[in-house]
């Protein structure tokens, strides 16, 4: 009945125990496939910068034919960090599309941790070489340990690896929850360590280019996660228009991306290789870039993942939330 409904309530905590890698995975790549089979809408997404100096953003959207239908606010406030607070916050609420009654708001902090580095994992299983042993993440914060834990899982071939934080000093924070299953090495030299690499992940603010795009050799692929709102780059010129493209929606990424800055460079979406849409086949000298600004619909197939968790083992806050 109408004045018996309730909201569930979900939060961090919760959120991270329910968290399993091989589910988020999952859910990442039904996602993926259902952007690439046009069964599920993305609504144009909201990115607008704000007096306070934050970053503000909502990205939305539905799949029709699972009653899904939600959306994560979220957004990038780095004043938090002199507070002792995580600067990317995020909530998701989802909805019954068909009374657009409120279901179920989720923390959704760890959500976009763990979607972004489930897409990172994804686009390595589809984008890489098998055989790649040494990586560079640049980035020393959550994204960017989530990205290496999850690079580490589709790519256990992987030996070396090197980081570049913000001041080329070493962060042992970071290199706690690796060190004793892979060679972590602090780079001093961004270049150095780029042309050392099979893989490179970016994960920073986007603040401008990591390192020089001769730097680059053949065969390298790149998952690129901060540029995510226009303005931002972490690619120097010349990377994109050598390299073979790849996006989650290419129209955000041409808005919001590293393609923004060359929005007319010939690109191919996730979900169309996983559908078998587009056939990809690596060959041994290309350079490929996934350019990942996140999509609404990983946002709603984990949170429904939490939610349906949730429900089953009688967990989260519930109030009522008559209508």
């Amino acid at each position: 009945m109408r004045g018996d409904a309730r909201l569930l309530l979900v939060d961090k905590h919760l959120v991270e125990r329910l968290l399993v890698a091989d589910d988020v995975i999952a859910a990442v790549r039904e996602a993926f496939e259902l952007h690439g089979r046009r069964q599920g809408r993305v609504f144009p997404v909201v990115r607008e910068k704000l007096s306070t100096g934050g970053v503000f953003g909502i990205k939305t959207g539905d799949v029709g034919s699972q009653g899904l239908l939600g959306f994560k606010a979220a957004g990038f406030w780095p004043a938090n960090r002199s507070v002792g607070g995580e600067a990317h916050q995020a909530t998701v609420l989802l909805f019954d599309p068909a009374t657009g009654r409120p279901l179920c708001v989720i923390d959704g902090n760890a959500i976009t941790t763990a979607r972004t580095a489930a897409a990172g994992a994804i686009g390595l299983s589809l984008l890489s070489r098998e055989d790649s042993v040494a990586a560079t993440v640049f980035g020393t914060g959550n994204q960017a340990r989530a990205q290496l834990e999850f690079a580490l899982r589709a790519r256990p071939a992987l030996t070396r690896v090197h980081y570049v934080s913000s001041d080329r000093l070493p962060r042992p924070e970071f290199e706690a929850g690796f060190a004793e299953r892979i060679e972590l090495l602090c780079a001093a030299d961004a270049n150095a360590a780029v042309n050392q690499s099979d893989l490179i992940i970016t994960a920073t603010t986007g603040a401008g280019p990591l390192f020089e795009a001769g730097a680059l050799r053949a065969g390298t692929h790149l998952n690129c996660v901060g540029a995510d709102t226009r303005g931002k780059r972490e690619l120097p010129g010349g990377v994109v228009d050598a390299a073979r493209i790849f996006a989650d929606d290419l129209d955000q990424a041409r808005q919001l991306g590293e393609l923004q800055w060359l929005p007319q460079t010939p690109a191919v979406e996730i979900g169309d290789l996983l559908t078998g849409e587009v056939p990809w086949r690596r060959s041994p000298g290309d350079i490929t870039v996934f350019d990942m600004t996140g999509l609404a619909l990983q946002d709603l197939t984990v949170a429904r993942l939490i939610h349906r968790k949730a429900m089953e083992q009688g967990l989260g806050t519930a109030v009522a939330w008559p209508w």
